[in-house]
């Protein structure tokens, strides 16, 4: 597979990574298979998908427990990014980004991985009641500690309080230019894809002059480019589908133009070509400092996911894929 790197340090990856959530959090537990999740892992790695993307609060903790049974025999073709400053409660999330639990925290992931060293340690989430600046600072001090190898910034979390337009990262932004000043930001999560292309306004471009690297967080739209979904299916009660205003059966036919789309640019690419390809090739095609990060538990889509790292998308397909409708149904 194509490798590109992540920040000034030049860490190498493979161009299509692999989201681990699915395999434990978020996503339709009952469908949830150690067995399979680690089968996919094991393929992804085969295949040169080696950023493996995790946190902490997934689970919370067993997605790390479950990636450090393979790293454990395989941690020389992995590239680990896990994530500190989300804590799960019963029924609420909170951020806590104090610098003495933030240390903890590494050392717990770091056995939980059962590995020495983290290869991205990403902020989570920004805490509220703590500055910016004493979280990554924490942070640089376990890099320099010979703990970690580099330093990210998640901005998946934007939808809570987001506004429209290219406004939509200026606090991010901020925030970046802040912890700058402390420690290198090597890379940087949000989410980019056809039907979320707001990163695309500000905070990719910002990344890209900086040398910082760009991971694509659901560059499948949760699932719905893939085009497997069908509308009124429904979603499990813990799957956080139900609950996504892009995903009541009236929104998913409204955007399925979308959908019919990508699969007309994969049929001019060949009978065997997806629209779930066509998704990540266009993400591809955003930047050379940008990683999609697909997730899934499933080996076969991890093969599917992999191969879109050949797809090339001519003029023609990128300018098709930029008329398409926009989505419908926002968080706002």
């Amino acid at each position: 597979m194509e490798r590109r790197t992540i920040g000034a340090g030049a860490l190498a990856v493979g161009a299509v990574g692999l989201g681990c959530m699915p395999m434990s959090w978020a996503y339709s537990t009952s469908r949830q298979r150690g067995d399979e999740s680690l089968r996919a892992v094991h393929r992804a790695l085969d295949l040169g998908s080696t950023l493996l993307d995790t946190a902490d609060m997934y689970g919370p903790f067993t997605n790390e427990l479950l990636l450090g049974r393979v790293l454990k025999e395989r941690r020389s073709d992995a590239f680990v990014s896990t994530k500190v400053g989300l804590l799960v409660g019963e029924q609420h999330i909170v951020a806590n980004g104090r610098p003495g639990y933030v240390r903890r925290a590494c050392d717990a992931s770091l056995r939980r991985l059962q590995t020495d060293v983290i290869d991205l340690y990403q902020l989570h989430r920004a805490d509220p009641e703590v500055p910016v600046e004493e979280t990554w600072g924490a942070m640089a001090e376990l890099v320099r500690a010979g703990k970690v190898r580099a330093l990210g910034f998640c901005a998946v979390g934007a939808r809570g309080g987001r506004r429209s337009g290219n406004r939509l990262y200026d606090a991010t932004i901020r925030q970046l230019r802040r912890i700058q000043q402390v420690f290198p930001v090597s890379a940087v999560e949000a989410e980019l894809s056809v039907w979320s292309p707001e990163a695309l306004d500000t905070l990719l471009p910002w990344c890209e002059t900086r040398g910082i690297g760009f991971l694509a967080a659901m560059p499948l739209g949760n699932g719905f480019l893939t085009g497997t979904l069908t509308p009124g299916q429904g979603f499990e009660r813990d799957d956080m589908r139900a609950r996504h205003p892009r995903f009541t059966a009236e929104m998913m036919a409204a955007n399925q133009p979308i959908v019919v789309g990508l699969r007309r640019i994969a049929a001019r690419h060949g009978d065997h070509v997806t629209p779930a390809q066509v998704a990540l090739a266009w993400t591809l095609a955003q930047g050379r400092h940008v990683i999609p990060v697909p997730g899934t538990k499933h080996e076969r889509w991890v093969i599917e996911n992999a191969a879109a790292a050949r797809l090339r998308l001519s003029p023609q397909d990128l300018a098709e894929v930029a008329g398409l409708p926009g989505a419908q149904g926002s968080w706002e």
